[in-house]
């Protein structure tokens, strides 16, 4: 007997991928419902080898469904996660609305699996922010042997973070710029994308950070360890798929090298290309459309006791929402509903 799952924004890029890695994990479904706003009613999607159309997200009755998928952003989910919960229907959501609720678990399942357990508080699961999710599957392995106590990160985040309308404007610039007569001036951007990097993500916050920084260190506290001090600097590329980290850890205990890169290579979801030769390392482009997070050029940082840098890569649209919903799915299933 398996599950009769609902995915909420089926029609947007995240939506499709979860039903895309819903049926390439097999996941064990019974019924499969696609959702979307009233304007999308009726638009065919693919699940596996079968085409889905549309139902309407306003109208749908979420009694009797096991699993929701959400991922249509914050002003609809607090719309209608309450009421696919109130139904008995478990949400997986992955915008930031529930991130930060202490009610609501916080769930990268090679991290912390076990917190799935506290979900029935509002029946309701956080997915964390794409940036977030790729740099704790990292973290967690090394905190464990030496105890992280402070994160320096700087991220290189791909339009597709941002949508279909980042992804349509930097493709449109990047044609404009060898046609000058078709201007296309910024929209989704505060300037121009194409050949450009923009540090920039989400508004800005009192303390001069952006929330998508903020997101970064609440997450990570949330995640792993409240104790952790982290700093960021998030920064947008004219990449389509594939977000890239930078990031320096310093630990309470030494940590070599050598056993940083065998820690990392047998930690789950992390798979470690890191020759020191030219091309000895993943960039985004190379990750697209893989499950797992890429972590290179991991050396010792001699400007501290006990720290280290290290290079991470992962298809943010995979890992950084539609993977990590599906791989929550399969937690929450394995240590709750038993089902499949």
């Amino acid at each position: 007997m398996g599950y009769k799952v609902v995915v909420a924004g089926a029609t947007g890029n995240v939506g499709r991928e979860m039903l895309n890695i819903l049926a390439e994990r097999e996941f064990p479904v019974d019924e499969i419902a696609a959702l979307a706003s009233r304007r999308s009613l009726g638009t065919e999607v693919s699940f596996g080898d079968k085409t889905l159309k549309t139902q309407d997200l306003a109208t749908f009755d979420f009694s009797g469904w096991d699993i929701a998928l959400f991922a249509i952003g914050s002003d609809a989910t607090k719309e209608f996660a309450p009421k696919a919960a109130a139904a008995g229907c478990v949400v997986i959501d992955n915008s930031s609305l529930y991130r930060y609720d202490p009610d609501v678990p916080l769930v990268v399942p090679e991290v912390n699996a076990d917190a799935v357990l506290g979900y029935s508080k509002k029946n309701i699961i956080a997915n964390p922010n794409c940036s977030t999710a790729q740099m704790v599957v990292a973290l967690k392995p090394l905190h464990d042997r030496a105890k992280i106590k402070r994160v320096v990160v700087s991220t290189y985040q791909s339009v597709s973070g941002s949508g279909k309308e980042g992804m349509d404007e930097l493709w449109d610039q990047t044609k404009s710029v060898y046609n000058p007569t078709d201007e296309v001036p910024p929209k989704k951007y505060p300037k121009q994308i194409a050949f450009n990097v923009i540090p920039h993500i989400d508004v800005f916050m009192e303390d001069g950070s952006t929330k998508e920084e903020w997101k970064m260190v609440a997450e990570t506290k949330k995640i792993i360890d409240p104790s952790i001090k982290l700093t960021a600097t998030c920064v947008r590329v004219p990449v389509f798929v594939g977000h890239a980290e930078a990031i320096n850890i310093e630990t309470e205990d030494f940590l070599d090298e050598d056993e940083a890169r065998d820690i990392l290579r047998e930690a789950p979801g992390i798979m470690v290309v890191d020759k020191r030769e030219d091309g000895g390392y993943i960039t985004p482009v190379e990750c697209v459309g893989d499950f797992a997070t890429f972590i290179s050029r991991i050396r010792q940082d001699s400007t501290i006791d006990n720290g280290l840098n290290f290079w991470c890569v992962s298809d943010n649209l995979r890992k950084g929402a539609a993977l990590n919903a599906v791989q929550i799915a399969e937690a929450l299933g394995q240590k709750v509903l038993k089902k499949g």
